[in-house]
């Protein structure tokens, strides 16, 4: 039974045009090591262009070229009785261009958009320690959707 409900699960999947991303022809294939992130300004800039080459590889003859640019603010959620702030928002936007490198043609370009949160209780050691935490947790997810749209998108 088990293997019935496996093999039709399969067949529909073949049918409706499913094609694993890392399969032969798949995106995630197309941009393996072909992928050359722009240099980043600061230090939020390198977190997530070092997250997207984790993902995309290092090219050495790169076919695309993917520029970012990131804006970040900060949130204050949670204020206790003595007016101290003790929850705060990171909320992050990258914006990005993948180009085709020889010619320069834009081959796609989109927004991705998340937050993360992090306390500040205890001491200010402790506080910014949680903000560098949630910096790199921030430019993580953004990374991930990133790669993630680019290799849904038919290149």
């Amino acid at each position: 039974m088990i293997r019935i409900c496996v093999l039709l699960v399969i067949l529909a999947l073949t049918g409706c045009g499913f094609q694993p991303v890392y399969g032969p022809g798949g995106a995630g294939a197309a941009l393996q090591n072909r992928v050359i992130v722009d240099p980043p300004r600061d230090r939020e800039g390198f977190l997530l262009v070092r997250q997207l080459e984790d993902r995309l590889g290092r090219a050495a003859d790169p076919a695309y070229t993917l520029s970012v640019a990131l804006e970040l603010t900060q949130e204050d959620r949670a204020i206790d009785p003595d007016g101290d702030i003790r929850r705060f928002h990171l909320i992050g936007t990258a914006i990005y261009e993948l180009r085709e490198s020889g010619t320069g043609d834009i081959v796609r370009s989109d927004a991705v958009n998340n937050f993360v949160g992090y306390s500040a209780t205890g001491t200010t050691v402790a506080t910014l320690a949680a903000q560098r935490d949630a910096q790199e947790r921030l430019m993580t997810i953004l990374a991930n959707q990133i790669v993630q749209q680019l290799q849904a998108s038919r290149l």
